[in-house]
């Protein structure tokens, strides 16, 4: 039995597809509200919060690989659940910063997860992608709306990675052997900047998105409203204010662990072009 967690979100739903397609066995998607969910059929809906790990016995029973995206509860009292459960290997999501930028919070944050996994007596992949494509996906509002995207660091060109193929990689590490005690760290194809990000979803929209670049002053006050100051700090530090070339690197990962070159921003930009409509 396979255990997503994160089932509904971008790497998840994309997870569930390609294990449902490949006919693993049993597998289960946790949700908060699983009334509310269609999976694939024969996967089963389960219920459970993060943030109480005691609702995780019902949907770690019987589970032996667990897909774990991090920082949504208490991930050691998860990972103990999983532990008790029986599970034999998780395949966790973390974060290219714990390599590119250790000294920021989450990058620590995620860098603890890590341990404690290694720590659990199971056997472990641990998956570090950089910045993911759908994080585009906050501009949708400004472009439905035909107004103007505002983004800083607009020519910071990141090797972006399309949430699909962080899900390719999940999928071999929980159905094929040689992946246990691994790391790797995933990026998109090639370098992508916001500015280019912009004329690909203008590209598949057939229309123009005005683009307008702030500065980090501007940025800071919208995103903290959002993720609090001290994380916006560290996005905008990873997205163009704090770059080293082990963020920007381009790596080839994906195609080496799943034998398919991994996606463009603009294949992405293509598959979700509903979402800027």
């Amino acid at each position: 039995m396979i255990l997503v967690t994160g089932a509904t979100g971008n790497i998840g739903t994309a997870l569930l597809k390609e294990l449902h397609a490949r006919d693993v066995g049993p597998l289960r998607g946790l949700t908060r509200h699983a009334a509310r969910v269609i999976f694939p059929e024969g996967v089963e809906a389960v219920e459970g919060d993060f943030a109480e790990p005691a609702s995780l016995k019902s949907a770690l029973e019987g589970v032996r690989s667990l897909f774990l995206v991090s920082r949504l509860g208490s991930d050691a009292d998860i990972l103990e659940a999983a532990r008790q459960a029986g599970a034999e290997h998780v395949v966790l999501v973390s974060s290219i910063t714990v390599q590119t930028h250790p000294h920021l919070g989450p990058a620590g944050e995620n860098l603890a997860v890590e341990q404690l996994l290694k720590a659990s007596g199971m056997a472990w992949t641990i998956l570090r992608p950089t910045q993911f494509a759908s994080n585009a996906l906050m501009w949708a509002a400004s472009i439905r709306g035909h107004e103007t995207v505002r983004a800083p660091y607009a020519d910071t060109a990141l090797p972006t990675i399309h949430p699909a193929d962080i899900a390719s990689v999940a999928r071999v590490a929980l159905t094929e052997p040689g992946h246990q005690g691994q790391t790797y760290t995933l990026t998109g194809p090639e370098p992508v900047t916001a500015r280019q990000q912009a004329e690909a979803i203008a590209a598949v929209l057939g229309r123009e998105v005005p683009f307008a670049e702030i500065g980090r002053q501007e940025a800071h006050a919208q995103m903290a409203a959002v993720f609090g100051a001290d994380a916006a700090e560290a996005v905008l530090d990873v997205t163009g204010g704090d770059v080293n070339e082990e963020l920007l690197r381009v790596r080839d990962t994906v195609s080496q662990v799943t034998g398919t070159p991994a996606r463009t921003f603009r294949q992405w930009a293509s598959e979700n072009a509903d979402s800027f409509r």
